[in-house]
């Protein structure tokens, strides 16, 4: 199926299923995906053999950045969200949590009132610096896509081996701090059954959940293209059924069909 690349550093403004008004931004090549994960359902594709290495600098961010936000506030139509996504991961950048002080401090002065919002995999969370920058921002929304390491391995196609246990115990640093976002989907991925809906798999995802004890969750399924197209969406009544076994634990969650 078709999938789509971001070719700027600022995208936008977009309406967010999530978000609202969000003005996004890309820390990530212009002409292909640069992740540690290949997630098989990732509206930007697959990741390439040959991934580009070059990411803008923090100076061309900054002034993108700027440029859009004073044309906005000129305009009286300020973003809702200033949202790090993008083509891949956005903490994969090495001058990352450097572009997240200059977006504060850009937000602070154009439009106080949006939240700054970064969509992660959570993979860089072994880095201090990476985990005060997402500590930093508004809304740090962090994947979790299962709680069991063969799925993780199936679904989000990791670069290096990541133990989920580990990955739990890091996500549990930001206290009630960070928002985990949840794909669930089913379908076959080479012969094999994807489907992180199942009774074990809900289970396990439901106790790690509980043991984060995020702000909020955010659970979703397919909503555009994907790059494997024997993937399927779930029924909004099986979100719901899902959220409901988070929301008699006292957590937030939010259903996005």
């Amino acid at each position: 199926m078709p999938t789509f690349l971001f070719d700027k550093i600022v995208i936008g403004p977009v309406i967010s299923r999530r978000l609202g008004v969000s003005l996004g931004i890309n820390l990530l090549p212009a002409s292909n995906k640069f992740c540690n994960f290949d997630c098989i359902y990732c509206e930007c594709g697959r990741n390439s053999e040959n991934q580009s290495k070059n990411l803008p600098a923090r100076t061309d961010v900054y002034a993108a950045l700027e440029d859009r936000l004073s044309a906005m506030q000129q305009s009286g139509q300020l973003p809702d969200a200033i949202t790090f996504a993008g083509n891949g991961e956005p903490t994969l950048h090495p001058a990352f949590a450097d572009i997240v002080d200059d977006t504060i401090l850009l937000r602070n002065r154009y439009a106080p009132q949006s939240k700054i919002t970064v969509l992660s995999n959570a993979t860089m969370l072994h880095r201090e610096e990476t985990v005060e920058a997402l500590k930093k921002v508004d809304m740090p929304i962090l994947k979790l896509d299962t709680a069991t390491d063969a799925t993780l391995e199936t679904l989000n196609q990791p670069a290096k081996k990541i133990s989920v246990a580990r990955l739990i115990e890091q996500l549990q640093t930001f206290g009630n701090k960070c928002i985990i976002q949840t794909m669930f989907l089913k379908g076959e991925y080479k012969g094999k059954t994807v489907d992180n809906t199942t009774a074990a798999e809900l289970d396990a995802w439901e106790n790690a959940i509980v043991a984060i004890r995020p702000q909020k969750v955010t659970i979703y399924s397919i909503a555009r293209d994907t790059p494997v197209e024997t993937l399927k969406k779930v029924s909004g009544d099986t979100l719901k059924n899902i959220a409901q076994r988070i929301s008699n634990h006292g957590i937030s969650i939010q259903v996005s069909e």
